[in-house]
């Protein structure tokens, strides 16, 4: 049961979330092979960090969100009570210091293009800055190559998110992929989703 967006039973509710949750598992259990620690950017209702958490166990999932939205992740996340899922933490991709230790995943859904193009410079560059040689950077959402949409419903989508906000915007592969190069990333796979997403992995570069 449902009431506007909030599903009584667990918590805040994305559809778009319920439909992409399955697919990006499926890619991720193929790249999280290894133990470890992942930061998620923007953990928005909950519903990732709680279903990747409970498939993918040898992972401890730290989610985060901005201050303003903490107490709607808060809520599913304290209600799925995993032991690998702990409290989501405040964390805006503009702090100048990430209060999180090293890493060796971090993962972002839906995100880059409700930032401003500035945040998503910022996203890379402390990414690189936390995750620990060898560990991956994984972005899902949607984005253009050579300015070119993948499709007419991106490109009216686009439209519609800098009508509501200038700053925002479905961003260039090409730009992306610059701002993971400045902080040391390298791009190991890009997939293509359902919905006319992608869900781009960048590996930070082993030192020399």
């Amino acid at each position: 049961m449902k009431l506007g967006n909030m599903a009584i039973d667990r918590g805040p509710y994305s559809q778009a979330c319920e439909n992409n949750k399955n697919p990006i598992l499926d890619i991720l259990r193929t790249q999280t092979i290894e133990a470890g620690k992942v930061l998620e950017i923007g953990g928005g209702t909950g519903q990732h960090a709680v279903h990747f958490a409970t498939q993918l166990s040898h992972l401890c999932w730290q989610s985060s969100d901005t201050a303003e939205n903490i107490d709607v992740l808060t809520i599913r996340i304290g209600l799925a009570r995993l032991s690998n899922l702990p409290p989501p933490i405040s964390l805006d991709v503009n702090d100048e210091l990430w209060n999180v230790s090293a890493v060796n995943y971090v993962f972002t859904a839906n995100t880059l293009h409700i930032m401003s193009i500035e945040s998503v410079k910022n996203f890379f560059c402390h990414a690189g800055e936390i995750i620990q040689p060898g560990g991956l950077v994984c972005v899902y959402g949607p984005c253009k190559y050579n300015q070119a949409y993948t499709s007419e419903s991106n490109a009216q989508f686009d439209g519609w998110l800098k009508q509501r906000d200038p700053r925002s915007g479905i961003r260039d592969f090409e730009d992306l992929n610059l701002y993971a190069q400045r902080a040391e990333l390298v791009l190991i796979e890009d997939h293509k989703m359902p919905a006319n997403n992608q869900l781009l992995i960048w590996e930070k570069a082993l030192p020399p």
